[in-house]
């Protein structure tokens, strides 16, 4: 079984820095991509950034150049720096895994439990 362990979340101000990781454990061969998602109240998650094996990412435009999205390969790890954060941030933010090989020679998709960043104006 492969989970997600995530850290970091909490309360700042407008115009503050956050930093959150992201931890994969558990059997398995490697992962394609790992990222971040966001959700508000009422609204549907959304991606924020995505890394994957090979270095390449992406970016939700509205985080570009105060998001940075980074991966250890090697310890399966993933962290978003979030810089100048702005009140529209504010939301419950989850790691994602897609593209597990497991084991077994499957293909998984997990998810974290969310951990919340609110940003004060």
């Amino acid at each position: 079984q492969v989970q997600l362990v995530e850290s970091g979340g909490g309360l700042v101000q407008a115009g503050e820095s956050l930093r959150l990781s992201c931890a994969a454990s558990g059997m398995f061969f490697s992962i394609n991509g790992m990222g971040w998602y966001r959700q508000t109240p009422g609204k549907q998650r959304e991606l924020v950034a995505v890394v994957r094996s090979g270095g390449s990412t992406n970016y939700a435009d509205s985080v570009k150049a105060r998001f940075t999205i980074a991966r250890d390969n090697a310890k399966n790890t993933v962290s978003l720096q979030m810089n100048n954060l702005k009140p529209e941030d504010t939301a419950v933010y989850y790691c994602n895994a897609e593209g597990i090989v497991t084991m077994a020679r499957t293909y998984l998709e997990v998810w974290g439990q969310g951990t919340l960043v609110t940003v004060s104006s």
